[in-house]
C-alpha cells in the first residue's frame, strides 16, 4: 500500500515536472494556472486529511510521539504540530497575534 501511495505521488511530482519543461511560456502559465486553481480546490481536504491522521495517531492508547508522526508524513516537527493546534503547515494560515496594548 505504502508503495501505491508513493507511486501516486511520483505520479503527481512527474506531472508537476512536464509543466515545467513546456518550452512555451502561455503555455507552461496556461497549465500552472490549471494547476494552480484546481489545488485551490483541493487544498483544505488535503490539510484534512494530515490533520485526521495525526489526530489518529495521537488519539491512539499510547500516542505516537510527535517526531515519529513527523517522519511518517514526511513533515517537519512544526508543521505537525501546527497541523494539529489547527494552523495549517504554512505561516500564512496561522491566526495573526493581536497587537499588545501599550
Amino acid at each position: 500500500m505504502a508503495e501505491d501511495v508513493t507511486r501516486e505521488a511520483g505520479e503527481v511530482i512527474d506531472a508537476l515536472q512536464r509543466i515545467e519543461e513546456i518550452e512555451d511560456p502561455v503555455e507552461r502559465a496556461v497549465a500552472s494556472s490549471e494547476v494552480l486553481a484546481d489545488f485551490k480546490k483541493r487544498a483544505g481536504t488535503l490539510r484534512k486529511y494530515q490533520k485526521d491522521a495525526i489526530d489518529a495517531m495521537r488519539a491512539e492508547e499510547v500516542p505516537v510521539p510527535y517526531r515519529q508522526i513527523a517522519a511518517r508524513l514526511k513533515l517537519s516537527l512544526g508543521a505537525v504540530q501546527n497541523i494539529e493546534r489547527g494552523h495549517g503547515s504554512a505561516w500564512g494560515t496561522k491566526p495573526r497575534k493581536k497587537p499588545e496594548a501599550e
